[in-house]
């Protein structure tokens, strides 16, 4: 018999760490898959490369960090943390920065950042706390404080304006609720609140809003101006085929005819550069690691991280159908980057720390089992 041996292999040392390894692994790839479209969609620039390059560090740090933290410390601060990210948002509608038409960032001179962002933490964070020592299914009372709780921040939100931004925070919270098991009436009635509330939603809406909408309907009405995000992203996917035209190899951002082509269309980019071939992949990396959430929320071991990990793990799925969907001409433009590939500083850190907690929640029911 061989003597055993003492080395310890990275799988051991990632765990030993609290790190998901399936998780992390899936993430990483994503993280690659996005370098490597942005370089293309930038022009090759080093500079957007290298700041990215940060951003990404800074975000896996972060995820470290939440990672070792127990559960229970969540829970005990979501209230501390819902109550700082709604201060942080009435801060903005006070002396935020206005940029592109929208007042969504707070600058303290070294960093600028969206606390909307933060928010999309909070309100899961909370809700899920709230209905932990409750009994479940909710019931009707229970269900309206949770409404209230995920009404304030959104309709701050939506102030700035960031309807998009609003709506995803709604449904991070709603997913909560769901989970709960809240009975199917009250979700049919709720349904028919939401639907009833559509025509006031619309009559609140801002003009390019509204213009946002009705393009989705039609959008060779106008494919010089409204239409044109949505036309120019649709002739790049579709130009694509089966294995698409090579990296670097794009015509549609390389000649500046697809906008926002590091953001909010970076998937154009990516399925015209890699074909169907191409996003059939990153649809399976996406598939594995929101499965990957799921199962980790269906071994939670108590109903705050069960509630906590499935609502992340979904409303990560909503993010990648409403930026694909949109891409793709199915959802209204609502400027919601592709996670994980999209350029961008405060929504991929955020989102990594909220992968950092499905790592904890993940090793912390290992540690009660040992």
């Amino acid at each position: 018999m061989s003597p055993r041996s003492d080395r310890i292999t990275v799988s051991e040392w990632l765990t030993a760490w609290r790190l998901d390894v399936p998780l992390l692994t899936g993430l990483l790839i994503c993280l690659a898959l996005g370098l490597l479209v942005l370089y293309s969609a930038s022009g090759q620039s080093m500079q957007m490369m290298t700041n990215q390059a940060l951003r990404l560090g800074v975000g896996l740090v972060a995820m470290f960090v939440v990672a070792q933290i127990p559960p229970e410390w969540y829970r005990t601060a979501a209230p501390w943390l819902y109550g700082l990210s709604v201060a942080l948002l009435l801060i903005v509608i006070a002396v935020g920065t206005t940029a592109m038409g929208a007042q969504r960032w707070l600058d303290l001179g070294f960093i600028r950042f969206q606390p909307s962002e933060l928010v999309k933490l909070a309100v899961p964070l909370c809700v899920a706390a709230f209905l932990h020592d409750r009994a479940l299914p909710p019931g009707w009372r229970v269900v309206l404080v949770t409404l209230l709780l995920l009404a304030v921040p959104a309709v701050l939100i939506g102030l700035q304006p960031d309807l998009g931004t609003a709506l995803l925070v709604v449904a991070a919270g709603a997913f909560v609720v769901f989970l709960a098991g809240v009975h199917w009436r009250l979700m049919a009635l709720l349904a028919l609140l939401a639907a009833a509330a559509g025509p006031l939603l619309w009559y609140n809406m801002h003009s390019y809003q509204k213009t946002r909408v009705l393009t989705l309907l039609n959008p060779a009405s106008d494919p010089t101006g409204a239409g044109y995000h949505i036309t120019q992203s649709k002739i790049a996917i579709g130009s694509g085929g089966l294995f698409g035209k090579g990296w670097l190899n794009g015509s549609q951002a390389h000649l500046n005819f697809l906008p926002e082509s590091n953001t909010d269309f970076v998937f154009a980019v990516f399925a015209e550069e890699t074909g169907l071939m191409g996003v059939l992949a990153l649809l399976t990396v996406y598939f594995f690691i929101i499965l990957r959430g799921l199962y980790i929320a269906w071994r939670s071991q108590d109903t705050f991280q069960r509630l906590l990990a499935g609502s992340l793990s979904l409303t990560f799925f909503v993010y990648v159908f409403v930026n694909i969907g949109m891409v793709i001409g199915i959802l209204p433009v609502v400027g919601v980057p592709l996670p994980l590939v999209s350029y961008g500083g405060t929504s991929m850190v955020v989102l990594l720390m909220s992968f950092g907690m499905l790592m904890s929640i993940n090793t912390h029911r290992r540690l009660l089992a040992t």
